[in-house]
């Protein structure tokens, strides 16, 4: 138990030298958007990042945290960012289907991931986030962190952040989205270009089912 003790802990020291060097920049990367309108101003297309609004979710209805926090991270409001329930439940149920098909990471590792680190799939990263994701639950609140993740997040079309999802999917603010509308778009969440309402409709309504139901299974 020492031995595993200390190497476990000189692992984690290697991976958290680079830290500091992580949290000093951040990584953003957006194409600029284009947009052609037609004569009368309707949209034809749109090419490149749209990032709507920066949202509080404070500011958003209760319903559109609850579809994301209900498909995301239950547990959002009760872990200290990460959800050992979560991984446990992940990695049994990825063994018994025999390949990936689940992951544990909490909304806060997905955001540690999307603010600070690259996309690769390595143990490294993936230890880095954790401690990422324990670094932000130190720094900011529950609500802090929500907000940054739902402004940030991919959503298809070229969408970041929910309130730009809010306009290229139902052309309003995401703070009118109805229970369905957030549905569809926390929907988008598992694969963004395959439930994107715009080019896979009955796609998107099954997946907008499973959200629903995924959130009167929470309570909401």
């Amino acid at each position: 138990g020492l031995w595993v003790a200390l190497v476990l802990g000189l692992t984690l020291a290697w991976f958290a030298r680079e830290l500091p060097d992580i949290t000093e920049q951040m990584i953003f990367e957006r194409r600029p958007t284009i947009t052609i309108l037609a004569n009368d101003g309707t949209v034809i297309d749109r090419y490149g990042d749209i990032k709507g609004e920066t949202v509080n979710v404070k500011e958003l209805p209760k319903h559109v945290a609850d579809a994301i926090i209900a498909t995301e991270d239950r547990r959002f409001y009760y872990h200290f960012g990460l959800d050992p329930i979560g991984i446990v439940r992940a990695f049994g149920v990825n063994i018994v289907r025999g390949g990936f098909v689940q992951g544990g990471s909490t909304i806060t590792q997905q955001l540690a991931k999307n603010l600070f680190l690259s996309r690769e799939r390595t143990l490294k990263r993936k230890i880095q986030e954790a401690m990422l994701a324990i670094w932000l639950e130190t720094k900011l609140t529950k609500d802090e962190i929500l907000s940054a993740y739902l402004n940030r997040v991919y959503l298809g079309s070229g969408a970041y952040g929910i309130d730009a999802a809010a306009r290229v999917y139902f052309n309003k603010s995401a703070k009118q989205l109805t229970i369905r509308e957030a549905a569809t778009i926390a929907g988008l969440l598992k694969a963004p270009s395959r439930y994107s309402p715009s080019s896979n409709p009955s796609l998107s309504a099954q997946r907008t089912r499973v959200v629903l139901a995924a959130m009167n299974d929470a309570g909401f």
